[in-house]
């Protein structure tokens, strides 16, 4: 192990790199550390630490960056929430990882403990399959846009697509789709993992019908129409994001919905229908079963009502 002579702040760009070359993480996953670790850059230079190296940071600097977290509010005097706190502290703790993997004496990374109950904050918010219905029937598919964003919401809500793998998706991976019922398409996925999803015989019939109406030689499965023959036409996360709150406005729905909802009521109804937890697992793409294991309170609802319907102990004799 070694002191290392290149500050905290400096190593936040080699740390980054270590992440996309060695560890193999996804672009977000970058960007979200890059985010994360800014606050903790500003931290430091306003706490006069700018010049702090690796071996130089203590337990003592650490509990004062999270009582900083704790006691931040913005400019509406609302306080970070537990769970936010928690994806600030795990970047840190990446980066503590990183200077241990190249042999950089730090604090090491298991000194920052995460709290417990923070997770609790974190519900999964889903639609009822009637919402979901209302949600897909709110495109008008007599216009060459509102058929795009049918088979966008259908895509979605029938393979539990992260919003990332639905914009990456290419027309060549559907062009032998006219004589089929359904598809199961390898993608890869968040950090990079090949799966498979599944395309059920509803979602495959609209993106027929949206695929029948483009004329352009884009690669792009998803594109938007107003633009140059120059610029790259593919839709971005934000205009998904776009497309999905203005039909859930139209709907009606929940206004939390986003196209990670329609992931979470993908997950919600495989589990009501009775499917099991690593199988979700595998249909989601999560390397941990702790990350599915977010979807236990549709199973313990579930069983609940089981249990109320069918002991028999509720017909004995008293």
């Amino acid at each position: 192990m070694k002191e290392s002579n290149k500050t905290i702040i400096k190593s936040i760009p080699d740390f980054l790199d270590y992440c996309e070359v060695e560890k193999g993480l996804s672009n977000n996953t970058q960007r979200n550390y890059q985010r994360y670790l800014q606050r903790l850059v500003g931290w430091l230079k306003n706490t006069n630490k700018e010049g702090l190296l690796p071996h130089q940071l203590t337990s003592e600097d650490i509990w004062a960056y999270r009582l900083h977290l704790s006691r931040h509010t913005d400019r509406k005097g609302r306080s970070l929430k537990k769970i936010s706190q928690n994806y600030y502290l795990i970047a840190l703790r990446a980066l503590l990882s990183y200077f241990t993997a190249k042999d950089i004496v730090s604090l090491p990374a298991d000194k920052i403990t995460l709290p417990k109950d923070a997770r609790a904050e974190k519900t999964v918010k889903f639609l009822t399959l009637d919402q979901v219905e209302k949600l897909l029937l709110a495109a008008n598919v007599k216009t060459s846009t509102g058929l795009r964003d049918r088979a966008i919401l259908e895509s979605l809500f029938s393979t539990g697509l992260r919003i990332a793998e639905l914009v990456a998706l290419n027309r060549e991976q559907f062009a032998n789709i006219k004589n089929k019922k359904d598809l199961e398409l390898s993608i890869i996925g968040k950090g990079s993992h090949p799966r498979t999803v599944y395309f059920s015989e509803r979602a495959l019939e609209w993106l027929k019908k949206y695929l029948d109406t483009r004329e352009d030689r884009d690669k792009a499965l998803f594109i938007h129409y107003k633009t140059h023959e120059d610029v790259d036409a593919r839709l971005t996360s934000r205009s998904m994001e776009r497309i999905v709150k203005k039909y859930t406005i139209l709907a009606g729905v929940p206004i939390f919905t986003t196209p990670h909802t329609l992931r979470h009521s993908y997950a919600t109804d495989l589990l009501n229908q009775g499917v099991d937890i690593r199988t979700i697992q595998e249909f989601l793409g999560h390397r941990s079963i702790t990350s599915t294991q977010i979807y236990t309170h549709v199973t313990n609802k579930r069983l609940r009502d089981i249990h109320r319907q069918f002991h028999s102990g509720k017909n004995m004799k008293e």
